[in-house]
């Protein structure tokens, strides 16, 4: 038998332990209180007959005051309480000598997997690591209340970004880059003022986005349709540097072919400023900016045609990649990519179904970009269609005092999840008591959530200058709270949620692609959506529902409960939970009917939500991908493909990575053994699965499903 120790380490039955903990509480109490030697034996070996492989220390102990309640041994039972009380109290005193000591040694495999875009092992990364175990500490101990951080022990509920919560920061944001390039901004104490061309504002973008970065812990969103204004600058720069030189003594066709020469350059140079600095700048949390570029052609745009030209310069280059430390054309994982669907390249002979082709096109080879459909996304968004933030939430529609829709410049306050398997396994099949469940769990959610949002209360514009005095969020005094931009719906808290699937499996016995399951199911969704409605009517907060792609969070909760459950067949015994609403693995579903079904939960997580297909040797199905894509137009607002080919990042391979004969993953033609520079399909248990974590040692490499 194992038992589970509270920092999730895992050690053998030790029968002497509980003896001894029995023994000192024995101690403390008068003589006629006691138990004989033989009654302690007697419960220890209680426990050791339950037959159960994984035990919680903290089951143990509630199995030993059970026994001492029914011998009636009242007041020993008090003070074997308080022994464990106490003994809570030493270990509080410094919880995190060894995760540390741990991280050095790079042996600590949940926090160095945790996040597949940082290199662990180097020494920035490392110091950003170190200050999140502090930060987690402290949070669990001190800055929470211990009913929160209880729940997220125990995997009912997950406070995220703990290791952030200490410091007065948010998630995520959609940067004001309009409001930055326009009237100019201020970073690291320099005035830096709008640019006069294209390059220049492509070099700012990226120092922005680098700042920000630093300075918030979540994704943040840049529309590049706002650099189309300085395309246009540096082609008038470029006109009038011909009509300078050379007035009438050329024709105006060779002015022209001058122009647009200048262009293509300024405009090829720009995009790969933005692309390489992007994946070669460190910001403080020893990673590449987590940054997302929005493409969207909106008809209402006066310098659409600039934008089409940076949209079309942005695919050429994802497509062809990033040369790696060997000089192979590698796949980088920023900037992440949304293109938007609309009338006009929706693939049905709009003016820019060519850049929709294009999109496909690098779809099938980079996995990038998402898509969007500007049709569904106005369905559910009151008319507007605008980016995700970094982290492929969205913010709820908000209008400033002049009545006009804002996003841009706005963020989200924090996210907590909640568990859905869990308050299915507690109900044992009763679907009232399902229901009172996730009431309490809701209630839960709400206090952690208010949690996040008092802990931004009061602070001043100085915690981040660049946010809050000079641009990307607001243009506020030094010292002056941001405390207006944390009520009325400006910014959001979001309420996120893992195992539709499951809890529908657990309450009613079916998927929730089953007629009886999918009622359940948008009842589940639908109590949620309300829970954040009210909250939000009753505080004036911006509570929505997000879909939440949190990958690592459906192995988390999933661990738990297989160790507090024991295995449940289709639940625990899988390794992982179902990403929020999404249909299981293995189920038979072609990619019509999955985003079809998926699209009616969209609607409801108000928060953001994404559906993704697998498309098999994608490079030979564009025909297939474009067809997806005009489905994915009239059908769903958010969707992404995922494809089953394997992928090395050293050599560039592109087919199936072997097993050799150490058990190792290797690429058959470099040899590469390093896991964290593979994309690898689990051919072993067949999950084929959302994203893979390209992380692990050579000796164990940590799947979907399985720990190979």
């Amino acid at each position: 038998m194992k038992v589970i120790k509270r920092d999730n380490s895992v050690v053998d039955f030790d029968r002497s332990k509980i003896a001894k903990a029995i023994g000192k509480a024995n101690e403390a109490v008068d003589e006629e209180e006691r138990i004989t030697a033989a009654q302690i034996e007697e419960i220890v070996d209680d426990i050791s007959r339950r037959h159960r492989t994984r035990l919680l220390v903290e089951d143990i102990q509630d199995m030993v005051e059970e026994k001492l309640m029914e011998l009636q041994k009242f007041q020993l039972m008090k003070a074997y309480i308080l022994y464990r009380y106490e003994r809570a109290l030493v270990r509080k005193a410094n919880t995190t000598d060894e995760s540390i000591l741990s991280l050095i040694r790079n042996a600590n495999k949940d926090v160095m997997e945790e996040n597949s875009n940082k290199n662990a092992r180097t020494a920035s990364t490392q110091r950003d690591l170190i200050a999140g175990e502090v930060s987690k500490d402290l949070t669990r101990r001190i800055l929470l209340p211990e009913f929160v951080s209880k729940a997220h022990d125990e995997g009912a509920i997950h406070f995220h970004d703990a290791d952030y919560f200490l410091q007065p920061i948010f998630n995520c944001c959609l940067v004001n880059i309009k409001d930055m390039l326009d009237n100019g901004t201020v970073i690291n104490g320099k005035l830096i003022e709008s640019p006069k061309s294209f390059q220049t504002a492509c070099t700012i973008t990226t120092q922005i986005i680098a700042s920000v970065a630093s300075s918030q812990y979540g994704g943040q969103s840049v529309n590049v349709a706002h650099l189309g204004k300085y395309l246009r600058r540096s082609a008038d720069k470029y006109r009038a540097q011909i009509e300078e030189q050379f007035g009438d003594t050329v024709t105006e066709d060779v002015k022209k072919k001058f122009v647009d020469m200048r262009v293509k350059e300024a405009l090829k140079a720009g995009v790969q400023t933005i692309q390489y600095q992007i994946n070669t700048l460190m910001t403080t949390n020893g990673q590449s900016p987590f940054v997302t570029l929005f493409m969207y052609l909106d008809e209402s745009d006066e310098y659409i045609e600039e934008n089409a030209m940076i949209i079309e310069e942005i695919l050429k280059q994802r497509y062809q990649g990033i040369k790696n430390e060997v000089g192979v054309y590698v796949t980088p994982a920023f900037p992440k990519l949304v293109y938007v669907l609309d009338e006009n390249n929706c693939l049905k002979g709009g003016k820019y179904d060519y850049l929709t082709r294009l999109a496909v096109k690098c779809s099938s080879k980079r996995m990038y970009p998402d898509y969007i459909s500007a049709k569904k996304m106005r369905e559910n968004y009151e008319g507007n269609v605008f980016a995700p933030m970094g982290c492929r939430s969205f913010l709820s529609a908000w209008k400033d005092e002049n009545g006009e829709y804002k996003f841009e410049g706005r963020f989200n306050q924090g996210v907590v999840s909640i568990n859905l398997p869990q308050c299915g396994i507690l109900a044992k099949g009763d679907e009232e008591k399902f229901w009172q469940i996730l009431d309490e769990r809701l209630n839960l959610c709400y206090e952690a959530l208010m949690c996040r949002h008092r802990a931004l209360e009061g602070v001043t514009s100085d915690v981040s200058p660049v946010h809050w005095q000079y641009g990307a969020i607001a243009r506020l005094k030094p010292g002056e709270k941001i405390d207006k931009y944390l009520h009325n719906g400006y910014s959001t808290l979001s309420l996120g949620y893992i195992g539709l699937y499951e809890v529908t499996k657990l309450v009613k016995g079916c998927s929730h692609t089953s007629e009886e399951g999918q009622k359940f199911a948008i009842k589940v969704m639908q109590t949620m959506r309300d829970a954040c409605d009210k909250w939000k009517k009753e505080t004036g907060l911006g509570f929505a529902l997000y879909g939440t792609p949190a990958e690592s969070l459906c192995y988390r909760f999933a661990r738990i409960d297989k160790e507090r459950f024991g295995t449940i067949e289709d639940i625990t015994d899988k390794g992982y939970y179902t990403n929020s609403y999404h249909v299981d693995v293995r189920e038979k579903i072609d990619a019509f009917s999955k985003f079809k079904f998926e699209s009616q939960f969209q609607k409801i997580s108000s928060g953001g939500a994404i559906s993704y297909v697998e498309i098999p040797n994608m490079k030979q199905n564009l025909d297939a991908m474009e067809t997806v894509v005009k489905f994915i137009y009239d059908n769903i607002q958010y969707a992404e493909f995922n494809t089953k080919s394997d992928y090395c990042q050293v050599c560039g391979f592109d087919g199936e990575i072997i097993i050799n004969a150490d058990n190792e993953w290797e690429c058959p033609v470099c040899h590469n053994k390093d896991q964290r520079k593979m994309n690898v399909t689990r051919r072993t248990c067949g999950y084929l699965g959302e994203n893979f974590w390209n992380v692990g040692k050579t000796k164990e490499i940590k799947s979907r499903v399985l720990h190979l």
